[in-house]
């Protein structure tokens, strides 16, 4: 078994590091404060083209559609420098942009793919309810047909890009069969008729990303605007998730990594009782755990994805992968803080932010996304 990159995926691995050393990190911990993604770099990723990296370049994208280790090595060195830019960037990528490319007819390609690709439009995908989201059967949010349209009505709540969104997946209910909800898939730009963003929750981390209650009032959407056929929305969905999982592990990943390059780095910084920190067996213990975990993680999260690439089904792995990941972030967010001592409290260092951000990715693993 050959566990090494291959040399695109090396130099992908060191321009994504250097772009988010250079562009994401000085504005962090201020994207972080003000709860909001800086402008600058959002056109920056769009040069990049970042935002259609798992894309077809046929349809705007970068061409790694059958290279998701590559792919989770771009959201692994994004969500190092920033968790937030990090959960943008997976869901946008893995949860909208490519299932609209895996499932999505030609036209609906042409009219929604290129531009979420290009960055011109963030998107989002809606399952998430009050009383659904790891139960994604319990979809309320209808879809009841009229003439060639479908008329939306109903909520989604922790929308990630919600309010900066402008092409959403929808899952809502179509009907019924038997004892079960049928769902359907709605691709919905956000500029049609009775779309609102509610409240924009102001959350413990990940400040900078958005997420938003979205409101469906009588939203009319053309039938053309399934995925995939109707009724579908179940089992797409599911599959839709297991990318999404890649993504959502390879984010925690790249935080997970953090957390230990900073603990490592303020270990051999730190002087108590006339030598570094990094000296005393307690905290080298700290750091052999996390170095562990962080190994640990990748190997799941880049099994998955090579899986993934080589036509296995990879839901399990990606599931797996996910959890760990999310793991190996929240107790190495602790671990630096306590490596930190008092200073791991205090937003002059990172570690306080790591901390809070790992939280989320902690959530993301017991939820649909």
């Amino acid at each position: 078994m050959d566990f090494s990159l291959n040399e695109k995926q090396k130099m992908i691995r060191k321009i994504t590091r250097e772009f988010a050393e250079e562009y994401i990190a000085p504005v962090a911990e201020e994207s972080d404060q003000n709860s909001e993604l800086n402008p600058i770099v959002f056109e920056k990723m769009k040069e990049m083209n970042y935002f259609g990296s798992c894309i077809p370049e046929e349809y705007g994208g970068g061409g790694l559609h059958n290279d998701t280790i590559s792919f989770a090595i771009i959201t692994e060195e994004i969500g190092r420098v920033d968790a937030s830019w990090g959960i943008t960037t997976s869901v946008h990528c893995g949860v909208c942009a490519y299932p609209l490319y895996r499932f999505g007819t030609e036209d609906q390609k042409q009219k929604f793919l290129i531009d979420v690709a290009k960055g011109n439009k963030i998107g989002a995908f809606c399952l998430t309810e009050a009383n659904a989201g790891s139960d994604a059967g319990g979809v309320q949010l209808t879809a009841e047909k009229e003439g060639d349209e479908y008329i939306l009505n109903g909520s989604k709540i922790f929308a990630t890009n919600g309010g900066i969104a402008e092409t959403l997946l929808v899952v809502a209910k179509t009907g019924e069969k038997g004892s079960r909800k049928e769902l359907t898939i709605f691709i919905v730009d956000t500029n049609t008729p009775g779309y609102s963003v509610g409240v924009k929750e102001d959350k413990l981390g990940v400040r900078a990303s958005n997420t938003s209650e979205l409101v469906f009032d009588n939203v009319r959407v053309p039938e053309e605007n399934i995925l995939g056929q109707k009724g579908t929305g179940f089992k797409l969905g599911l599959q839709i998730l297991d990318y999404g999982r890649i993504t959502i592990a390879a984010q925690c990943l790249g935080l997970a990594q953090a957390c230990l390059e900073a603990s490592i780095k303020y270990a051999n910084e730190r002087e108590q009782f006339g030598q570094k920190i990094a000296r005393f067996q307690g905290i080298q213990w700290k750091i052999a755990d996390m170095t562990t975990a962080v190994e640990s993680a990748r190997l799941l999260t880049y099994k998955a994805a090579w899986m993934r690439d080589n036509g296995m089904d990879y839901g399990l792995a990606a599931s797996m992968a996910k959890l760990v990941a999310s793991e190996a972030a929240m107790k190495g967010a602790h671990q630096a803080v306590q490596i930190h001592g008092g200073y791991g409290l205090m937003k002059a260092y990172p570690v306080e932010r790591y901390f809070r951000d790992a939280k989320m990715g902690e959530y993301l693993a017991i939820s649909a996304i």
